[in-house]
Order: C-alpha cells, then sequence, then structure tokens
C-alpha cells in the first residue's frame, strides 16, 4: 500500500497537502499510511535505530516558518500551552501538536488556498510512550522512552499520528477517533458514561479546609450553601478524611513541607475525624453517617470522595495491619529527562527521600475493589482519582510505564464499573498520554492546575490553560475546570468560564464566604446548573495566538446549547508558565485594555444547530452588559475587556416565520449561561397560513408594526429550563404568551425586539416550562 499524496516524505521533505512542512527529514523516518477516509487521511511516524536501548530521541526534521500550538507538561501533573513559529519553541513533554499551514496543491493565488491544520499526537506503542520536544537546530524530535532500563528496542513503526484537514476542530475528532480504531486502548468521550453528577451544582471541601477537614465542617458547608439559596446536590470530601501514618517532623528535614506527601495509608476505611457515633449509639461507620446526613438533611444527590491512584501521596504503608494482601513494597520515583527539564515537584523531591508504598500491579485490582466496595457501603457515590502521573515514575522492575500505568487504570477502572454503577470517577493530576491512551471508561478530567485563591498569577493563566488543554483533552473525557470561590477578586471571571466550559460547576467556599448573588447566576433552585454541551475550546482564530503572554488578543471559548450558540471573552493577559524560572509567574503587571470581535461562526457549529433553512443571521445577547443585537450574516460585535474582565454572548439563530415576522428565543436573562435554558423550539403556523417567502427587506420589519388585532401567524412553542426572567428576539409584539397553559404577561421593547416575561419557579427538578409565543 502507497502512503496517500496528503502526507508523504518527498526528497528529504514531510508534505501535507502540498506544503513543505518539515525540511531534512532523515532516512531512519519511516512513514506509515493511516485507514483515513477519503481524501482527508492520517500517516504514522516511526524511526529506526541502529542499537536498542529504553531512551531514544530521534529527530524528525526541521520545522520553521509555520505557526503552531502545542500541549506540553510544564509539572509532571498537568499540561499547559505554548505557541510558536519554529522548532526550538516545542518544549519538552510536548504531547499534542496543530501546526498551520497553506495548501499548496491547489495552485493559484496562495492567499486565497485554504488553510490546512495538521495534528500531531505522540502515541503509545508497545511498552514505549514517545513525546515531541524540539532542539536548538529547530528539528523537532520524537523522545521515546519506556521507563525500565530493562525494556529496550530499536524501533517504533506507530510513534506519532499525523491528520490533516481544513477544519482544525474536525481535524483533532477525526484524529482521536482513527487512533481509538487503531490502539484499541482508549475510548472517545463520545461513546463514553457521564456521570450524572455533572449537571448538578456541586460543594468540595480542599481550599475550605485543606486535609483539616472534618464530619462536622462537611455539615456546615452544605448547610451554609443551601441556606444561601444555592443548594449543593454533589459534594466531594476532598483529601483529608483517610487512615494515614502520623509521621513525627523531623526539623533537619529538606522536603520538610512536603511532609504529607510522604504519608501513607494505613487503611481504607475513614479517620478518626469522620468516626462519629450515631444517635442511636449504633456502631454505624462515621462515614456512612456523613453522607447519609448529607443526602438526607440536604438533599445532596452524589457524594464523592478523594483518593490517590496509589492510596495516598505516599502510596500504602508496606505490611500495615489490615493490608498485607496488597504485597506493597517501597519504591523510588524516577522522573523522565523531559519533566526533570521542566518544572521540579516538592512531592517528587519528597517522595525521593522517603519512596512510595506501591501495591503489586497484579494486587491492585483487590486494593481499589475493597477500597471502593467499603465506599459505596457507605453510600458514597464516586471517587476522584488523584495523583495519578505519580504511577509513570514507578515503572523500573514492572515492565516500564506504559505497562504499569495500564494496569493500574485498567484496574480502576473494573473496580468503579463494579462499585459505583453511575461512572463515579473524576480523574485529577492524570495528563499524561500513558493514562488516556489507556482509559476506556472514564469520563471527567481535571482540565488543568488547581485554582490557587492566594496565588494572582493563577487565575488568568488557570482560565487560558484549560481552553488550550480542553482541544485535547476534550476527545478523551468532559473536561472539569475545577473548584473556585465565589467570595473572590477573580470569582466573576472563574464563574463565567465554567459556564461556557461544559464542566461541572463547583465550589469550594468556606463555610459563611459565599456571594450568593453571583452563585444563583450559575445554579438554579433546584440545584441544577445550566450546562453546555461540549467541551469549551478557544475559537479557531485564537488557536495559534497566545491571549496569556502577547498584550494583544483576547481569548475566546466557544461552545453550544441545545439551540444557540455562546462565546465567552475572556482578558487573560499577564502571566503564564516561564520556561526561565520554570514556574507560572506574572510577566506583566499591568496588562493593557484590549479590544476584539465575535461573530456567530466563532460558533464552528452554529449552522448544525440553526438547521439548514437558516440564512445567516443571529440574535447577539451579551450577558454583562444586557445588549441585544441583530446581527447580519458574517457581521461582528465588537468587545473591549481590561484584564480579568469577560463579555459572555449567546448567539441564537433566527428564524423567519414570515416576511414580516422573525423570532429567535435567548433564554434566562440573568444566569450566565443563558441560553441553555432553552431545550426546544417548534414553530406551528396557523393552518390557514402557509409560510411566505422571504424577499430579503429586513428593514420592514421592525418599522411597520402589524395590528394587535391581526389573527395569529404563528405559534412559537419552547420547552425552557428555570425560573426568572426569560427572554427572546420577536420583531413583532407578540399578540399571547402562556406559560405552562397559563396566560402570562410580558413586555416587548419595539426599539430592540426584546421580548420579556417571568418563569416562575418549578415545582419538581429539572422541570422544563412549555411556554407558547402566539405572533
Amino acid at each position: 500500500m502507497t502512503v496517500t499524496s496528503k502526507i508523504s516524505i518527498n526528497d528529504g521533505n514531510l508534505v501535507v497537502h502540498g506544503k513543505t512542512i518539515l525540511t531534512g527529514v532523515p532516512d531512519n523516518i519511516v512513514l506509515t499510511p493511516g485507514s483515513g477516509v477519503g481524501l482527508v487521511s492520517g500517516a504514522f511516524i516511526g524511526a529506526t535505530a541502529s542499537d536498542s536501548k529504553s531512551l531514544h530521541v530521534f529527530p524528525v526534521g526541521m520545522l520553521q516558518g509555520l505557526r503552531f500550538m502545542c500541549l506540553f507538561r510544564f509539572k509532571l501533573w498537568w499540561m499547559t500551552q505554548r505557541m510558536g513559529t519554529c522548532g526550538s519553541d516545542v518544549p519538552l513533554e510536548t504531547q499534542f501538536m496543530l501546526v498551520e499551514s497553506k495548501d499548496d496543491a491547489e495552485g493559484g493565488d496562495q492567499d486565497n488556498a485554504p488553510t490546512i491544520y495538521t495534528v500531531f499526537l505522540p502515541l503509545l506503542e508497545g511498552q514505549f510512550r514517545s513525546v515531541l520536544q524540539g532542539n536548538e537546530r529547530n528539528e523537532l524530535e520524537i523522545c521515546l522512552e519506556s521507563g525500565d532500563n530493562a525494556v529496550e528496542t530499536n524501533q517504533g513503526l506507530y510513534l506519532v499520528y499525523m491528520h490533516a484537514g481544513t477544519n482544525p476542530f474536525e481535524v483533532i475528532n477525526q484524529a482521536v477517533k482513527a487512533l481509538e480504531k487503531h490502539m484499541q486502548t482508549f475510548l472517545h468521550r463520545e461513546k463514553k458514561k457521564f456521570p450524572s453528577f455533572l449537571d448538578w451544582f456541586g460543594w468540595c471541601t480542599w481550599d475550605a479546609f485543606y486535609t483539616d477537614v472534618t464530619a462536622e465542617g462537611v455539615e456546615e458547608g452544605l448547610k451554609s450553601l443551601s441556606e444561601g439559596g444555592t443548594p449543593p446536590r454533589f459534594l466531594i470530601i476532598d483529601d483529608g478524611w483517610q487512615q494515614i501514618e502520623k509521621k513525627p517532623k523531623e526539623s533537619d528535614s529538606v522536603v520538610q513541607e512536603g511532609a504529607q506527601f510522604a504519608s501513607r495509608l494505613t487503611g481504607i476505611k475513614e479517620n478518626e475525624k469522620f468516626q462519629k457515633n450515631s444517635q442511636n449509639n449504633e456502631q454505624a461507620p462515621g462515614l456512612k453517617l456523613v453522607v447519609d446526613e448529607a443526602k438526607q438533611h440536604h438533599n445532596v444527590k452524589f457524594v464523592y470522595v478523594w483518593h490517590a491512584l496509589a492510596g495516598y501521596w505516599g502510596g500504602v504503608k508496606p505490611a500495615a495491619a489490615g493490608m498485607e494482601h496488597y504485597d506493597t513494597a517501597l519504591a523510588y520515583p524516577i522522573q523522565s529527562p523531559g519533566i526533570l527539564g521542566n518544572q521540579p515537584d516538592i512531592v517528587m523531591d519528597s517522595l525521593a527521600v522517603h519512596g512510595l508504598g506501591l501495591v503489586h500491579p497484579k494486587k491492585v485490582f483487590n486494593f481499589y475493589n475493597e477500597l471502593h466496595a467499603y465506599l459505596a457501603s457507605c453510600g458514597v457515590d464516586g471517587v476522584k482519582v488523584d495523583v495519578q502521573n505519580i504511577i509513570e515514575t514507578l515503572g523500573a522492575g514492572h515492565g516500564g510505564r506504559v505497562s504499569l500505568t495500564r494496569s493500574y487504570i485498567q484496574a480502576l477502572e473494573a473496580s468503579i464499573s463494579r462499585n459505583f454503577p453511575d461512572n463515579g470517577c473524576i480523574a485529577c493530576m492524570c495528563h499524561n498520554t500513558d493514562g488516556m491512551y489507556s482509559a476506556k471508561q472514564t469520563a471527567v478530567v481535571r482540565a488543568s492546575d488547581d485554582f490557587y485563591p492566594r496565588d494572582p498569577a493563577s487565575h488568568t493563566i488557570h482560565i487560558s490553560s484549560v481552553a488550550y488543554n480542553s482541544i485535547f483533552l476534550g476527545e478523551f473525557m468532559q473536561p472539569d475546570w475545577d473548584m473556585f470561590h465565589s467570595l473572590h477578586p477573580a470569582a466573576e471571571y472563574h464563574a463565567a468560564a465554567r459556564s461556557v466550559g461544559g464542566c461541572p460547576i463547583y465550589v469550594s467556599d468556606k463555610p459563611g464566604n459565599h456571594n450568593f448573588e453571583l452563585l444563583k447566576k450559575l445554579v438554579l433552585p433546584d440545584g441544577s446548573v445550566l450546562r453546555a454541551q461540549l467541551p469549551g475550546r478557544p475559537t479557531r482564530d485564537c488557536l495559534f495566538v497566545d491571549p496569556a503572554r502577547d498584550g494583544v488578543s483576547l481569548l475566546k471559548v466557544w461552545n453550544v446549547n441545545k439551540c444557540s450558540g455562546v462565546v465567552g471573552v475572556f482578558n487573560c493577559q499577564g502571566a503564564g508558565w516561564c520556561k526561565v524560572t520554570k514556574k507560572t509567574r506574572i510577566h506583566d503587571a499591568s496588562p493593557g485594555t484590549l479590544t476584539g470581535s465575535v461573530r456567530a461562526t466563532d460558533v464552528d457549529p452554529i449552522a448544525q444547530i440553526a438547521g439548514s433553512d437558516w440564512k445567516g443571521e443571529t440574535i447577539v445577547y451579551a450577558n454583562r452588559s444586557g445588549e441585544v443585537i441583530r446581527l447580519p450574516k458574517d457581521a461582528s460585535v465588537p468587545v473591549t475587556l481590561k484584564v480579568l474582565e469577560y463579555e459572555l454572548f449567546h448567539f441564537c439563530p433566527l428564524k423567519e416565520i414570515t416576511s414580516n415576522i422573525s423570532f429567535a428565543p435567548i433564554g434566562l436573562l440573568d444566569m450566565l449561561n443563558s441560553s441553555c435554558a432553552v431545550e426546544l423550539v417548534e414553530v406551528h403556523l396557523a393552518s390557514d397560513k402557509k409560510p411566505e417567502h422571504f424577499d430579503g427587506e429586513v428593514s420592514s420589519e421592525l418599522t411597520t408594526a402589524l395590528s394587535d388585532n391581526r389573527s395569529p401567524t404563528a405559534t412559537i412553542a419552547l420547552k425552557v429550563r428555570g425560573c426568572g426572567r426569560f427572554g427572546a428576539y420577536s420583531s413583532q409584539r407578540p399578540l399571547k404568551c402562556r406559560v405552562g397553559n397559563v396566560e402570562t404577561y410580558f413586555n416587548h421593547d419595539s426599539a430592540t425586539g426584546l421580548l420579556t416575561l417571568t418563569l416562575p419557579v418549578p415545582q419538581e427538578d429539572m422541570y422544563r416550562w412549555p411556554v407558547e409565543i402566539q405572533v
């Protein structure tokens, strides 16, 4: 079989759609065709060496003068974005890369040639993992390693997968689906079962209490949020509930502040902070009492608890009483050179000294199953599984990092499947391809480094990192943008980002420290949230600019609701991960005010949402300003923001009902993800009316008001979730509005076309109001 002409190596050049991407490709680089569909197909890059080793670095060719965006691990646990134009800009530990070029194969005018997007995905092959990196000669390199000196190879044929086409989001989606078929070791996000907690507001104990969490603290937090009118329906009891060894603090220890990280698990049950007797003095487990109280007294629907993939930060204590059968042995982590070249980590410093108690991979299913069965018996619905990437550093003697990670992930998923039927799992500190390409079931992934309430450098880069990371992570799992504080200088900024993220929405407020006015823009009275449908990702025009560092670009994040699109715009300038200091820092203490623009097509699938009869016009609702704009096809709306400011634009496709009546539902005007409230729109024409053909005259609609005494032309039937101020655009004043079969008062502003009415608080959870508007 010959390699398709769309991706090939010709005369030492790697050519994609007629455009040279890499020059000077060495003779030991091999291209193998992928099983692509039609013209848009992929190819695998492989390499051969003269000798067998456990770690190889293969130059692949020089990259120069092409814009790219890549995602790399700046520390062991997490990825962030980097933009560049040449090989030396590609960081160590790059796990995803998207390159922009023009299609030279079309001939003719280069300016009008379609833009081609080529994705490079470094893979797992056998017991080896590859990543991309650049060198000072502008060569792109593949770093291939096993993580075990005894596991060696002299070649790999499927080290990196390339896929190219004209729509970047489709290219990435098709590439990951092609790999799913080729590798058969993971499933795409679209095939996974999402846990139900995603659609409910949550509270996590971490930033409220850190490891000092107690049973009483959990009760306080739930009570505090419920009393303010935003009841949490899911709860995460984070680190601090488990039985761990008590270690005396040594005054001369170099890794003193990492002491918790070296602690090991001594039992699978809750610690004494959670062991309280019930009122009847029964010997029920304390954790069960906490869970029962949350569910029965505070109407919490889902309770999750935290544990590390290795049990605890320092693993499981070898031969701890009752845990001898896990065959735990001390192991000392060895980090890969790529990680050591980026950010050092206090956890690893601690574990390098003290070691980690590693449950034997053949016994790890028993460990998870016993832990999870106990949790399930206490009423727990799922787990947040943290510190996952530690396993890649412990592969020596176990067949290497890929083998050990896969055995752990498979055991974890088997236990979750057995004990938590709602697929109750959040994966955290897990941004390595060893795990992502091994997960067949896990459906929710923390998408960036933590929300750090006390670190001013962290807030803008948190938002941009999650958005860019989601381009890749979102093909595997639903990204989780992390908890935040509702009472915080950056609270509104974080809240707005989560409203377009398609992510779970949860806070880690200390009891009594809440901004309920903000929370009520996210949470409905029943405790549910208005969650967008896809992973929120940067718009196409943001893919290769740097909204964290370039001083000129705003970050735009798009998503879709059932009947609309939404674009969140954020000023994220001023801070990012620094390759010199090897940490996240503020590089511009006073970033400027920036101006940009948004348009309907920033929402990539807006035409599919709008339907085949859509002419391209939208009603735009700007959430912060409250503006309603009728936007012609291909027109844009300007936006100006200071740092840590945002605006949310809802793009609602305009429906032409007749030549002089147009309509578009907007949604709940006071909620951040306003347009998510609209779940169904149907237009029923009056039986004796035929839809008139649109004559292209737009101006007549608002200037020529139809009589209020006219007979109805159509009834627009909507299904709308939630309560409060509902808005829609109607070019004519409606004749009547009904909510739940009751005629209701409405207001219509003839200047803007904004129709508003009030939806009552529904009596049942997740209720969808039937709304009828007669025009």
